[in-house]
């Protein structure tokens, strides 16, 4: 069976926005949350970014939801040894209902401390010693680790949970989807994608969950829907390696000219036809997926709640 759930961005919306964002995501029937972890957001119309950690500190008080990270870079930007400590945190805080969803991250977010930004053959690498080390952390135990990238000397996490903190890992192509299904706990991406369903379990995904996730815009007016979408993810239709490699918000506004309002409108469910939400939902549970998150493009978060409690969820499959 497939559940829906709702992705929080914080390269959208402030904290408190976040918050209450999540009590009408529960409110309107949604069963967890997903939420991105940026240091910079895309672009400057999109124009937050508050630390991740931070606001799901304030979700833990806000709502009974499950949360979860879409998706955390351990690599670089923060060390996997305070990745762990903050994820073990976030888990106590929401009584166990935390998975941490990692990924080899972008120049735009992880390049700021001033370190070359690796090969992405490096990175998978670095991410594959990263989960190692926050394993270890979330035995409670006292680490030492002297590896390739990542070193932890007498490091122990005294505030863990019961269990240790589950570890999704987010891929795109498929040597990143074959280590998911080597060292993840479930595995995350966000295209309706049935063949990559199959290799993350035939490279030891097994029955582990799969996650995935769209963005939506839900308006009255399917052309003014459009072009919310476009002003503010246009990002998101950039060919290739270009959103790992780009350094600055300042860059994706320059490439995003390239992209074409309908170039965006045809990949981005716009307006208020249910079954048009309805099929771009249905295609992630037909792909296999376990979870699907939706996230709606711009300030109309109360009527997208409004529309997907009373027409959308309603109608979705069991």
């Amino acid at each position: 069976m497939t559940e829906y759930g709702y992705f929080l961005s914080t390269e959208e919306h402030g904290p408190a926005d976040l918050v209450e964002q999540a009590r009408m995501a529960e409110q309107a029937g949604f069963t967890s949350l997903w939420i991105s972890d940026h240091f910079h957001p895309w672009n400057g119309e999109q124009g937050q970014s508050p630390f991740v950690w931070s606001v799901i500190g304030a979700l833990s008080q806000a709502t009974s939801l499950p949360v979860r990270t879409a998706v955390t870079c351990p690599i670089m930007r923060l060390h996997p040894a305070v990745t762990a400590q903050a994820a073990a945190t976030a888990a106590v805080q929401l009584g166990g209902g935390f998975r941490l969803g990692v990924g080899s991250g972008e120049a735009l977010n992880e390049h700021i401390l001033g370190g070359a930004w690796p090969q992405a053959a490096v990175r998978l690498e670095m991410l594959q010693e990263a989960v190692q080390v926050m394993r270890l952390l979330f035995e409670g135990g006292e680490v030492s680790h002297h590896g390739k990238h990542y070193t932890v000397e007498n490091a122990r996490l005294y505030t863990v949970p019961d269990e240790p903190v589950p570890i999704d890992v987010s891929a795109f192509g498929p040597t990143a989807t074959e280590l998911a299904g080597r060292i993840g706990d479930g595995f995350i991406t966000m295209a309706p994608d049935a063949e990559a369903v199959d290799r993350f379990r035939r490279s030891g995904g097994g029955t582990k969950p799969v996650h995935g996730g769209l963005k939506v815009c839900w308006a009255t007016d399917r052309e003014e829907a459009e072009r919310t979408a476009h002003r503010l993810w246009a990002t998101e239709q950039l060919p290739g390696e270009l959103p790992q490699i780009l350094p600055t918000p300042r860059h994706f506004e320059q490439v995003s000219e390239l992209v074409p309002v309908e170039r965006v409108a045809d990949a981005v469910t716009c307006g208020d036809d249910v079954d048009a939400h309805l099929a771009a939902l249905v295609a992630y549970a037909d792909a296999g997926f376990d979870t699907v998150f939706v996230n709606q493009i711009g300030p109309d978060q109360r009527g997208f709640f409004d529309f997907y409690r009373s027409k959308v969820l309603p109608q979705l499959p069991d």
